[in-house]
């Protein structure tokens, strides 16, 4: 090997959501890097990226700091891909607790012996929880409807600084 062709080279491991693999990948190739292994992380929905690129690339800084903006951005669409799950489970629970409340306060008058109170507050709770169950698909498709143009613009920003890395290295 004569010393033009040494490479050094810097390596570098993110674990990142596994729905989002290819996103990232993509987006790692325009700083530079090159995946070496990916792990699926055991018993979580993450995987492992190993990567390695040339330590010797010109405009260096430029990179690095383009590539943590890239990260921002990119953790930023992360956490709106899991509210369009999360937001609307949070409403359905708090539904049928609301629900299940109304239950408790129908079980306590019966073993008081107050019957119409029993019936009053049963159905109350029968129509939390069905409700609870329903209102999950109607607030998902209102937070998926909220967070995609959101989204939108977080992916590009995120593309735009993969596309500035790529000119700083081409």
């Amino acid at each position: 090997m004569t010393e033009t062709n040494f490479i050094a080279f810097e390596y570098f491991e993110q674990r990142i959501p596994k729905t989002m693999q290819n996103a990232y990948i993509d987006g790692y190739a325009n700083f530079g890097w090159v995946v070496t292994d990916q792990t699926p992380d055991i018993g979580k929905n993450t995987v492992t990226l190993k990567l390695k690129r040339d330590r010797n690339l010109p405009e260096k800084a430029s990179l690095n700091r383009l590539q943590k903006q890239f990260e921002q951005e990119m953790a930023a669409a992360a956490g709106l891909e899991r509210s369009k799950a999360s937001y609307p489970t949070i409403i359905a629970m708090t539904i049928g607790l609301i629900g299940t409340a109304f239950m408790a306060g129908s079980v306590f008058a019966v073993t008081n012996q107050l019957v119409i109170l029993c019936a009053i507050l049963a159905v109350p709770a029968f129509i939390g929880w069905a409700l609870g169950y329903f209102s999950y698909g109607w607030a998902k498709t209102r937070r998926i409807a909220k967070v995609a143009p959101i989204l939108e613009q977080t992916y590009d920003a995120a593309a735009s600084y993969c596309q500035q890395a790529f000119q700083l290295l081409h």
